[in-house]
């Protein structure tokens, strides 16, 4: 038996395959929009978007404050107060359902690539606006990924006492494609208290400020690089950075014999041999590897 065009990730230790199975039906859900009658008669109100604002607002709460806040919110448009809760419930459940999908497409696009430094920017008054620095910033690394082939995820977010608006990302640099110079300089770290040795962009430092960039080594670094990334999405709400041509899946005909184990629900996952054989359009690629990965056709 062969499993076409299956799609396949790494977890970090396995392959994994996902055959094609046609998607369930989505559940329906209580209505985003509702009427609230008002000086000139009835106008639609979008609860999604007055849940989304105070949710995000709710974020600065204690959690055991945050649910009522939310609900106290939404009650003058849902005149009842359990469907008031249940509209609550749903979409707070939405977002940590949105919140896992993010992680786990983070995670699987990590795992298809090589990451060199954990690099992080941060805004400079003296150089820029906010919003200047956050597009300038913007372009210049996506320039550098068209141009260059540099890889990279990242996230937004503002330091906890200034709240200083910095760039983090993991990024996959190719031989000969830094831009600059790295040099070493001492800094005070502030949470440590103490002097610590950081690499410095000069290219970035002209023209955007302060930056660090941080070898990864080992899959340790890498690690906690993504826990780095991971906490500041998590907490801030901000959507994840990606290059383009970070894909999540690459497709290949799975053999059956390479087939370890099924799992997950209803068994639909294939835990693959280490050294599975990559089959593209019925032509054997050959086994498993970075180079053969990249031969591959590659899905989201």
């Amino acid at each position: 038996m062969v499993y076409k065009d299956a799609k396949v990730y790494s977890d970090g230790s396995h392959y994994i395959a996902i055959p094609y199975y046609p998607k369930p039906k989505r559940r329906k859900t209580l209505k985003d929009t509702n009427t609230q009658k008002g000086d000139n008669g009835y106008e639609e109100v979008n609860l999604k978007e007055i849940f989304e604002q105070t949710y995000h607002e709710s974020q600065k709460l204690k959690k055991s404050e945050r649910k009522d806040f939310i609900e106290n919110a939404i009650k003058p448009y849902i005149e009842n107060e359990q469907l008031t809760k249940q509209f609550v419930d749903e979409n707070i459940q939405r977002k940590r359902t949105n919140a896992i999908a993010r992680k786990v497409r983070l995670v699987r696009k990590m795992n298809l690539q090589d990451w060199d430094y954990f690099c992080t920017f941060t805004y400079d008054s003296q150089k820029h606006t906010e919003d200047s620095f956050r597009k300038q910033l913007t372009t210049c690394l996506r320039h550098l990924a068209t141009r260059k082939g540099w890889k990279y995820i990242g996230v937004w977010e503002r330091s906890p006492e200034k709240e200083r608006l910095h760039f983090h990302g993991i990024f996959h640099i190719p031989n000969n494609a830094m831009i600059g110079e790295l040099v070493a300089t001492k800094d005070y770290n502030t949470k440590s208290h103490r002097m610590q040795l950081i690499y410095s962009n000069t290219h970035f430092k002209s023209r955007f400020g302060r930056n660090d960039f941080k070898p990864i080594a080992i899959q340790q670094d890498l690690s906690r690089a993504l826990n780095y990334v991971t906490k500041y999405m998590e907490k801030s709400g901000e959507k994840i950075v990606y290059s383009r041509g970070l894909p999540t899946y690459f497709k290949s005909d799975i053999l059956d014999a390479e087939v370890l184990c099924v799992y997950g629900v209803d068994d639909r996952k294939l835990i693959l041999a280490d050294n599975f054989t990559c089959i593209k359009d019925g032509e054997i690629i050959g086994t498993v590897s970075r180079e053969n990965i990249e031969q591959m056709n590659k899905s989201n």
